[in-house]
């Protein structure tokens, strides 16, 4: 790659000077006879068009654009900035203004910046950990010390929309041989110098000028980190101008400085700070032009860089600003037929067409994405299919792997062949989360939990992970799981896996009567459980697990009132036997989700052992089942979740497995004041999202639930008629330490309250 700047800028300037000597050398008449020689037609001047960046605000330069097609005004060169860089780059590749606005407001910018691809494509084991803690923070451990994401956002889904929208010019690596010549500018974040960005990968040159620091990942290119242009040239005339413009039409939709009121906080500053620095290098660019440059300045408003879903208003009020401008346009405009002869030198290319020679892996270090080959749906010997070929890029994202995952279709000496480029977290392949349930119903009652997951990836080429989680509080845990894929692979949904668990845990039970709600008692209950599956994922969809299992359950006695009724020695049940589990998920969230549906399912049987009854071989079965369905409708959102569990305890009475009570788990009752063996429950709740969006959260809800159920300590007891109710009204977000909700409940045969809830109800 040649960059710009010192002695490579005045070598290209000579190089440029040459070829345009030597060109009009070539295109000169030969000479006339006097009698018919005519004056030679005078030089149409060559025009530059300049974008800058600015984030959501560039989607206005495709409003410029369709003004200057409109007007007929050519455009020879093009450099751009950020998203300026971005609309420039598709410009230059082909693209006219109308497809770009067609294609841009299809976009879904909330999954392009998604730090990781849908919930429903994860595997089964990565959705697992979205209910233990919240993804939405997630740091990790490399080379022994502690590391955090390079970038709150994910460039990952922008490279796959700029991937597949310059596929026709793929086979461009010299940017001056694209229908228009285009020049990007980036940063490098090593010595703060402009890169200008000639050649290469036009997909990744573009998203390489978008690196905006702190926000979306750098970039690597030619051994240089590469990040956001708009830090040192954020409207690139010099550019434009060392391509060989005449006339350079530049338009500047650059972020205004934020007021007073914003600069109260970490972030805001941070802002204005980078908004400080760019607007000083815009404001020396803008000193450059001259009276024949035209400048183009779309009022945007209070619209910010990251309003993206405001797409059709931004390319309107890019359309305004333009027309304030026809008058000296119209100074630029070519006929009708110098216009078409002018597109028709220009044409975008169609898409390609190949058949894979090959299908290759680059760019990881920790990971062995071969292992995975089996399952993607690209294969050497079938026709290129981008669809395909994204599909597969985001099964590969979706292993939590990579920060990057993009693919290419190149050509080599083999042929045809497809390579995924993928780059490692830079913060793996140690992952750590950490998670909060706290509760309070403002009376006196309240518990705390801190929550820490780890999970070690690719312990060996297989994949084999090690999770850990601990828990830290009302409730201490303890969980540790090896799994290992076995790499029977026979298509897309099976990879037979192997995996040992074992948890502890110690919490506080309380036991209430049942027609006053009083307490009667509290116990301390230890649960001990371990055990070995043999599992099949089923795609992305879910997986089956059968096993081996034992469990150890000991409840002892800390006080006890004088009516309890009920065992008051300390109990210990042992349960050993052989487990079936199925797990179906396909919610687009595991907090507050707006569509989708999750089935979960778990047979024990076999023999237990208790120290009331002195048995030591009683068969018994276990069986526990929940489910969700989730619909949304505009703004509106159903939920709908039921939960059946049934323990088959007959002969130890009084030490109910399952309990119900507490905010959404029976609203209006205490936690663990419903108990028993056998248990129904049903909860319908309606939650809607608000325009506003607290900053570190995914979104803020207002809804409310009614729920239904009620626990049993006999299964000769259940009767339909005798469920109890509950409701509850809240107000929620999914934050990056789990849900919260302030909600008020309420249950005619309980109470009223107020409950302040963070983590899963």
């Amino acid at each position: 790659m040649t960059f710009g700047g010192g002695t490579h800028r005045r070598a290209w300037l000579c190089l440029l000077a040459l070829i345009g000597s030597a060109a009009l050398a070539q295109q000169a008449p030969p000479a006339a006879t006097p009698a018919t020689a005519q004056p030679a037609p005078s030089a149409r001047p060559r025009i530059g068009l300049v974008l800058s960046g600015g984030g959501a605000r560039g989607l206005s330069h495709v409003g410029v654009l369709k003004v200057l097609e409109r007007e007929r005004i050519p455009v020879d060169v093009i450099a751009g900035t950020s998203m300026g860089a971005i609309i420039g780059g598709l410009y230059a590749s082909g693209m006219d203004a109308e497809t770009l606005e067609r294609e841009l407001l299809k976009v879904n910018w909330d999954a392009v910046f998604a730090n990781r691809v849908d919930r429903q494509l994860l595997s089964q084991r990565r959705k697992e950990e979205d209910f233990e803690i919240s993804p939405l923070i997630e740091f990790g451990m490399r080379d022994g010390e502690m590391r955090a994401p390079l970038g709150a956002l994910s460039g990952r889904g922008l490279e796959t929309l700029l991937r597949r929208y310059t596929l026709p010019v793929r086979a461009v690596r010299d940017f001056d041989r694209l229908p228009i010549p285009f020049r990007a500018v980036a940063t490098d974040m090593e010595d703060g110098r402009a890169v200008i960005l000639r050649q290469g990968d036009l997909a990744l040159a573009l998203r390489s000028s978008m690196s905006v620091p702190g926000v979306f990942p750098p970039t690597e290119i030619d051994d240089r980190i590469l990040g956001d242009g708009g830090l040192v040239d954020n409207v690139p005339v010099d550019v434009a101008r060392a391509m060989g413009a005449d006339i350079v039409i530049a338009v500047n939709i650059g972020t205004p400085l934020a007021p007073r009121k914003t600069l109260g906080s970490v972030g805001g500053l941070t802002g204005q700070m980078i908004n400080i620095l760019t607007e000083q290098n815009v404001q020396r660019s803008l000193a450059s032009l001259g009276g024949r440059d035209l400048l183009i300045s779309p009022q945007l408003g209070d619209i910010t860089a990251g309003d993206f879903n405001k797409t059709r208003e931004l390319i309107a009020l890019g359309e305004q600003g333009a027309v304030q401008l026809a008058p000296r346009l119209a100074a630029l405009s070519l006929d009708e037929t110098s216009y078409a002869q002018w597109k028709a030198g220009h044409p975008r290319e169609p898409a390609p067409q190949a058949t894979l020679a090959f299908v290759e892996f680059e760019g990881s270090e920790l990971t062995n994405p071969k292992r995975f080959a089996a399952q993607m749906e690209s294969a050497a010997g079938q026709p290129f299919d981008a669809a395909k070929a994204e599909r597969d890029a985001r099964r590969l994202a979706a292993s939590g792997d990579y920060v990057r995952a993009d693919y290419e279709l190149v050509t080599t000496d083999r042929g045809d062949g497809l390579v995924f480029d993928l780059e490692d977290k830079p913060w793996g392949p140690h992952y750590f989360r950490v998670g909060l349930d706290l509760n309070t119903d403002f009376s006196g009652r309240s518990a705390f939990n801190l929550k820490i997951s780890h999970n070690r990836h690719w312990l060996d080429a297989n994949g084999t992970e090690w999770r850990n989680r601990v828990q830290i509080g009302e409730v201490p845990k303890l969980f540790t799981e090896i799994y290992h894929p076995l790499n029977w692979t026979l298509g897309i949904s099976n990879d037979w896996f192997v995996a040992g668990y074992g948890e502890i845990e110690r919490r506080k039970v309380a036991v209430y009567n049942d027609v006053t709600g009083d307490e009667r008692g509290h116990f301390n209950r230890s649960t001990g459980r371990f055990g070995v599956d043999l599992g099949q994922p089923w795609g992305q969809f879910g997986e089956i697990r059968i096993g081996l299992t034992h469990l150890t359950l000991r409840n002892e006695p800390e006080i006890l009132s004088a009516d309890y009724i009920g065992p008051r020695d300390t109990v210990t049940i042992d349960e050993s036997g052989l487990r079936v589990g199925v797990v179906v998920d396909q919610l687009d969230f595991a907090n507050f989700p707006l569509r989708g549906y999750r089935v979960q399912g778990e047979v024990v049987t076999g023999r237990r052992s208790d120290t009331v009854t002195g048995s030591d071989s009683d068969r018994f079965t276990r069986v526990e089942s929940e489910g969700s369905a989730v619909g949304t409708w505009g703004r509106h959102t159903l939920n709908a979740f039921a939960r059946v569990q049934h323990a088959d305890q007959r002969a130890i009475a009084g030490l109910g497995r399952y309990s119900l009570g507490g905010f959404q788990q029976m609203s209006g009752y205490l936690p663990g004041q419903i108990e028993g063996n056998y248990l129904l429950f049903g909860r319908l709740a309606y939650y809607q999202r608000m325009s506003y969006t607290p900053v570190f959260t995914r979104g803020l809800f207002v809804g409310g639930s009614l729920e239904a159920g009620n626990a049993w300590a006999f299964s000769s007891q259940m009767k339909l008629n005798d469920l109890r109710s509950g409701m509850s009204l809240f107000v929620g977000a999914d934050t990056g330490i789990g849900p919260l909700y302030l909600g008020v409940t309420y249950a005619p045969r309980g109470a009223a309250g107020l409950y302040l809830f963070i983590g899963r109800p």
